[in-house]
């Protein structure tokens, strides 16, 4: 399917950045942009050109908003028509989907990315989906990273500050559930390893999130005289796997190196240039797409899934032709829905004529509020905008 991605804020802006480097030229990559109030941090993107970068809120004078959530919001509606118009030159008419991109816990982006979301829904039919980058407990907690000690009143105890991330991102979590179709959080403390900051790991996350996005949205969508798939992944699977109601989803992604079939002559000897693939063998097929599965299911997601379970839940396995054995998808689509609890289990395939991996997509949608989640909304006393 057809997205235009739009990065907002500094770390939003960042994985739209990474997505250009990695997959301009793209067929499923319609348009990317980089949305801010920080000239400095739109300077220092690096795939993305000036046509696609746009500084907004003159007001802010050019530099971040300090955490400000009040006042991104407020720029955000006064310039969510301006920001509208910026996309112009790269046809959002012909974008099947949008996909905002944003750091929930900071100010230009989590303040602009709800009034965006609701004015591209004015202009378009194509749904509105948000990748939720979650901040983590120490980008909460200013004492955390600079040592500093509380300050008078707090009687030894937090700083008033600490929760003002965690606080941001329970707001801009309920306004984009609110304007959007589906929201996608990325739990960064999750994806963090021993003793790693944000910013050691920040290449490494931007990457993680960069490749799920195109795992996903760039299932079903190869070149014209790419091998058709069996099961066409389309804008409307993901609609209806997603849904329509703001709800939380995650996504699973695993791959497993395997050789591509080399191409040999029927008669070989290359006669009248007639060839075909080389054979694989059917148990290591099958055990590729079952481990794929099974990773992409129960491995590291891009956000917790309490149990497993989700409403609804979408499957899509690729890679070479030959290693996409129908019946062990089959299987594994019998699996997911026992695992997930899903009434139906939507799935496409997406073959990749020279790639070197086979790979699984496990998008689940409706899911149990995540215990991350739940400790930014508790962030809040009254869960009401």
């Amino acid at each position: 399917m057809r997205v235009h991605v739009i990065g907002l804020g500094g770390a939003g802006g960042r994985i739209a950045d990474r997505l250009a480097a990695d997959h301009d030229g793209d067929p499923f990559l319609h348009g990317v942009s980089a949305f801010d109030t920080d000239m400095a941090a739109l300077d220092s993107l690096e795939a993305l050109g000036e046509e696609r970068r746009y500084r907004f809120g003159d007001a802010a004078g050019g530099d971040g908003l300090d955490g400000d959530l009040h006042a991104g919001r407020e720029l955000g509606e006064v310039h969510a028509s301006e920001l509208g118009r910026a996309l112009d030159d790269q046809r959002p008419s012909l974008a099947e989907a949008f996909l905002l991109v944003v750091g929930v816990g900071g100010a230009a982006g989590g303040g602009a990315a709800p009034a965006l979301a609701a004015e591209l829904e004015t202009l378009y039919d194509a749904p509105v989906y948000a990748v939720a980058v979650l901040p983590t407990p120490a980008e909460s907690d200013p004492n955390a990273e600079t040592g500093a000690t509380p300050r008078d009143g707090d009687e030894g105890g937090p700083s008033p500050r600490r929760p003002l991330a965690e606080r941001n991102a329970a707001r801009t979590l309920g306004a984009l559930s609110e304007r959007t179709a589906a929201v996608f959080p990325f739990d960064t403390d999750a994806w963090l390893g021993g003793g790693e900051t944000v910013a050691d790991a920040r290449d490494r996350l931007n990457g993680v999130v960069a490749d799920r996005i195109a795992a996903l949205f760039g299932a079903g969508e190869g070149d014209e005289d790419a091998v058709t798939p069996q099961q066409v992944l389309d804008a409307s699977d993901v609609a209806r796997a997603v849904g329509d109601d703001g709800e939380i989803a995650a996504l699973g992604y695993a791959t497993q190196a395997v050789e591509s079939p080399k191409t040999e002559s029927r008669f070989g000897l290359g006669l009248f240039g007639s060839s075909e693939p080389e054979k694989v063998d059917t148990s290591a097929a099958v055990s590729a797409v079952e481990t794929v599965i099974r990773k992409a299911t129960r491995g590291k997601n891009t956000v917790e899934v309490p149990e497993g379970r989700a409403d609804r839940t979408l499957l899509v396995v690729g890679g070479p032709p030959a290693w996409l054995n129908r019946e062990a998808i089959a299987d594994g689509r019998r699996w997911l829905a026992e695992e997930t609890g899903s009434g139906a289990i939507l799935s496409g395939d997406a073959p990749v004529p020279d790639g070197e991996a086979v790979f699984a997509i496990v998008l689940r949608s409706g899911i149990d509020e995540p215990e991350r989640i739940r400790e930014i909304r508790a962030s809040i006393p009254d869960r009401t905008e």
